[in-house]
């Protein structure tokens, strides 16, 4: 438990500090190369920091958990929607001297829709679990995701006002910084991870919970740190372009991973029921609720985001041993030390 606990403590430093690199990186060289922060948030970072989900849910359903796979993917997308925006909004709107989250219509329009179709896309296919064929329709509808985005015209640096422009910005030296903090953002999720995997494993906790709470959170931590230290310099493109993009690579490029490393059937019904439609709900509310003004404009809309997702984990969670019971030679699950995988055994 002691090692655990030093991995958790240890992976959340590790973050903080590699996600605030990595925001302050990517900002400098929007600025220099003229670049939209929307796509650096959505492409550069929303992959970096999909990273873990994609590691995590890779190896699961490698090892034939798919359910582990899959539940990580949709308390992913919950946690970046609920808790990520809502504490991120507070930090931009409360502590920050009443700086709002302010998004364009544009991106709304486009990141925003773009990501609302990839959930819907994932919540339609993910019905009887994944066969190999979707995981290559899910690929497919990825590329076209990113063809959305990177085809807009460029809006320019103007959301970049918060990086010093008083100096010549050395973009070598940003890249590196921000390949660095890209990296220390993965390892210190994955370690973050392991250690809380290692403490739910000693608890005694289930996969189900593991799934779709400790490792959803775990592995959305690094757009939890980027999204606060983008509100706190004011970068609310690239902080919502970071979720929305997150969002996006979850829902296709994650679960296309999923499909085609380990496709199999669900064992918990509450993934394709119940837990991925507070998913497609929560992305839908929380984009009328940015796209009502200009964004998140006031402290309780970021309340409201946090208190929603107090209220929906419990309904994400399911105790599913009567379908473990019912489910035809149904195979058991270990854990395999320090990995965040759960290996498949035969009863």
């Amino acid at each position: 438990m002691a090692l655990a606990a030093v991995l958790l403590a240890g992976g959340l430093l590790v973050l903080a500090v590699g996600a605030d690199q990595l925001v302050i990186g990517a900002s400098r060289l929007a600025l220099a190369r003229g670049i939209s922060p929307i796509v650096i948030g959505a492409l550069v970072i929303g992959f970096g920091t999909s990273a873990p989900e994609m590691l995590v849910s890779g190896l699961a359903a490698a090892e034939g958990n798919v359910d582990l796979g899959v539940g990580n993917i949709v308390g992913s997308n919950v946690a970046n929607l609920s808790l990520v925006l809502g504490i991120s909004a507070l930090v931009g709107v409360v502590a920050v001297g009443g700086r709002h989250i302010r998004v364009s219509n544009s991106t709304l329009w486009r990141e925003g829709v773009v990501s609302l179709a990839a959930a819907f896309l994932f919540w339609v296919l993910v019905q009887d679990g994944f066969e190999r064929w979707e995981g290559i329709v899910l690929l497919a509808a990825f590329a076209g995701a990113m063809a959305v985005i990177l085809l807009r015209p460029s809006d320019g640096a103007g959301a970049v006002a918060a990086v010093r422009a008083d100096k010549p910005i050395r973009q070598p030296v940003e890249l590196v910084r921000t390949v660095a903090g890209l990296a220390a953002t993965v390892v210190g999720a994955q370690l973050a991870v392991n250690g809380a995997l290692d403490i739910a494993e000693e608890l005694g906790l289930g996969a189900g919970f593991v799934g779709l709470s400790l490792v959803a959170f775990g592995t959305s931590l690094p757009e939890l740190i980027t999204g606060v230290q983008a509100a706190r310099r004011g970068e609310a493109e690239l902080l919502v372009g970071n979720i929305l993009g997150s969002n996006t690579f979850n829902s296709l490029l994650v679960s296309a991973v999923v499909a085609l490393a380990g496709p199999g059937p669900l064992v918990d019904g509450n993934l394709s029921g119940l837990a991925v439609w507070i998913m497609v709900g929560i992305s839908a509310a929380a984009w009328v609720l940015m796209f009502q003004g200009d964004g998140l404009e006031r402290w309780w809309e970021g309340a409201l985001l946090l208190a929603v997702y107090v209220v929906s984990l419990p309904f994400l969670v399911s105790d599913h041993q009567e379908d473990l019971d019912a489910a035809p030679a149904a195979e058991s699950v270990e854990a395999v030390p320090g990995t965040g995988v759960y290996d498949a055994v035969s009863p």
